[in-house]
């Protein structure tokens, strides 16, 4: 525990359930140009962000498809829709975030949605008062698998990312947490973790409080 110098949240699917809303707004946003939105493109665009969403995008939906205005479309969609339909906490956020506060450490969120989003879920939430950064990767230009956001955030913070934990739900979250150096842990939301996800994860727990036994066993160093 002593190591640990600072906690970065992911937020879509690890601190609220919002991962539905994401997936169930690209089909109203695409069709009216005319495309067709598959689970495998919802599976494979989730936990993106900036020029990694546009071009995962423009792979699903073919190079004529005017990725940026949906990719747009999408956001302003789900603002909205967060904004009046709210979003449940994820099991175990509280016991959590709570313990860290009491530990004195760090807390950031980063996450790939914009900051209107973030501010909205974290504010209603009443979760504000957690968290010393909150970093949108829309700011960024380049989205996970990058690990830019992490190593943004800990400079930030002003933590070294060997002893941060970065918490994240989603593979390409996992691996942006790998590359830099991060310990990672995965909390799966939609998606379970394959032998290669595992192999990049430092653990996997079901429930984010889970995390406060790994950092009691000093199982994270």
């Amino acid at each position: 525990m002593a190591s640990v110098q600072g906690v970065i949240f992911d937020m879509d699917g690890l601190m609220f359930d919002t991962e539905p809303i994401w997936g169930t707004s690209w089909a109203p946003v695409c069709e009216p140009y005319g495309l067709t939105v598959t689970d495998e493109m919802v599976a494979g665009v989730r936990g993106r962000a900036g020029e990694t969403m546009l071009a995962a995008l423009r792979h699903y939906l073919g190079d004529d498809a005017p990725v940026e205005k949906i990719w747009e479309e999408e956001k302003a969609l789900v603002h909205k829709r967060v904004m009046t339909e709210g979003t449940p906490k994820k099991p175990g956020l509280d016991e959590l975030l709570e313990y860290l506060h009491d530990c004195a450490l760090p807390m950031a969120v980063a996450s790939g949605s914009t900051r209107a989003v973030i501010e909205s879920n974290v504010a209603r939430n009443g979760l504000s008062h957690y968290f010393d950064v909150l970093l949108s990767g829309e700011t960024l230009g380049r989205g996970k698998p990058d690990p830019l956001i992490f190593l943004e955030t800990a400079k930030l913070l002003g933590t070294n990312p060997r002893r941060t934990i970065v918490l994240e739900d989603s593979f390409t979250g996992i691996e942006a947490g790998h590359n830099g150096g991060f310990i990672t842990i995965m909390v799966p939301d939609l998606a379970q973790p394959d032998d290669r996800i595992r192999s990049l994860a430092t653990a996997v727990v079901d429930r984010l409080d889970q995390v406060i036994d790994l950092l009691e066993s000093g199982q994270l160093g």
